[in-house]
C-alpha cells in the first residue's frame, strides 16, 4: 500500500506529559468521612460534607488536571449518612424523653401529685 499523492504529512506538536494529581480536598473529605465513624461523629461529618463539596467544585474547575472525584463522593456519602443518623438519634431521644415524662406524671399519686404539678 502506498501513500496517496495528495496527502500532506501532519506536523504534531511536541509531546508534553500531563501530570494529573489528586485533589487534597478530596483526600481530606474521605479521611474526615472515615474518622466520623470512629472518633468525632458530628464535627467529622460536617468537615467531610464541606470538604467534599469544595473538592467536587475544585475538580470540576481544574479542567482535568485534578482527580479524586470518587474520594470526594465517598466522603460526602459517609458524612451525610452520619449526619442523618445523628439527627435520627436526636429525634429518638426526644420521643423517648417525652414518653418518659408523660409516664412519670401518670404514675405519681397522693400528696406528691400536687407538688409535682406545681413544680412543672
Amino acid at each position: 500500500m502506498s501513500i496517496p499523492d495528495n496527502s500532506t504529512p501532519m506536523n504534531l506538536p511536541p509531546y508534553t506529559p500531563v501530570y494529573r494529581r489528586e485533589s487534597s480536598l478530596a483526600v481530606a473529605s474521605l479521611i474526615c468521612g472515615i474518622t466520623t465513624w470512629f472518633f468525632i461523629p458530628f464535627l467529622g461529618a460536617i468537615a467531610a460534607v464541606i470538604t467534599g463539596h469544595l473538592a467536587k467544585k475544585e475538580i470540576r474547575e481544574s479542567n482535568g488536571m485534578l482527580t479524586g472525584d470518587g474520594m470526594a463522593v465517598a466522603g460526602l456519602i459517609l458524612g451525610y449518612i452520619q449526619l442523618g443518623l445523628i439527627l435520627l438519634g436526636i429525634v429518638g431521644l426526644a420521643v423517648f424523653l417525652i414518653a418518659l415524662a408523660s409516664g412519670v406524671t401518670s404514675t405519681i399519686t397522693g400528696p406528691a401529685t400536687y407538688l409535682f404539678h406545681f413544680m412543672v
